[in-house]
């Protein structure tokens, strides 16, 4: 079975929709989500349920985002609901149809808040490591630093010192193509910026993309 990641959603349903429509990827492969499904995008709410609706019928695993903390947090502090609002909040509010912010956690689905707290902070398999941000060079797997994981842009990032290739997303690519550092490889091509959503096989280096008018692209690293 193929091994593939998909870089950052940021409520862009369209074009996920259009990476599974291709036939790129097939049922029982393995496939990793790099985090920031919601935010900034037309429909984070959708997002949310076709993931939730879809995870049983492929191999789905799901890092876990900034813009994923920033929601939770916001749900128990004034002071963090108006900064997440700053970052894309309201385009998700917005998607649940949700007019008066004063009970707002409330009307977010169970199951999405569930889906929320499910998401790992990074995952391993063979020689990769999958992780939303980036990792600290010389710190242990397990002991890497929040900041790293979520929070820091990575530009040049720097080789992680057990050698493995990183599958990164976060520091967005605004002119939409794969920032490939051989050791790293980041796949956050601004899907929400008008440019494009990344799937790539990690093992063959292709990849597809889509954007959220529909239209899609083929191409290898």
């Amino acid at each position: 079975m193929a091994l593939f990641a998909i870089g950052d959603i940021h409520g862009c349903l369209k074009a996920l929709q259009s990476i599974f429509n291709q036939d790129f990827i097939k049922k029982g492969d393995t496939v990793i989500f790099l985090g920031d499904y919601i935010d900034k995008g037309p429909d984070s709410s959708g997002v949310l349920d076709w993931l939730i609706e879809h995870k049983t019928t492929y191999n789905f695993v799901f890092i876990l985002g900034n813009h994923e903390i920033m929601m939770k947090a916001a749900s128990s502090s004034s002071k963090h609901f108006i900064e997440w609002l700053q970052f894309g909040g309201n385009e998700t509010l917005q998607s649940y149809g949700i007019d008066n912010k004063s009970d707002w956690v409330q009307n977010i689905k169970t199951s999405h808040w569930d889906f929320i707290d499910s998401c790992l902070p990074f995952y391993e398999v063979d020689d990769y490591i999958f992780v939303h941000a980036g990792l600290e060079k010389n710190k242990e797997l397990g002991k890497q630093n929040k900041h790293h994981l979520f929070w820091k842009k990575f530009e040049q990032p720097e080789a992680f010192s057990d050698g493995k290739t990183v599958i990164c997303g976060h520091t967005s690519r605004k002119n939409g193509k794969i920032a490939n550092f051989g050791h790293t490889i980041c796949i956050d091509t601004f899907a929400y910026g008008g440019m494009w959503l990344t799937c790539l096989n990690v093992r063959t280096k292709d990849f597809l993309q889509a954007n959220n008018s529909g239209e899609t692209k083929f191409g290898k690293l």
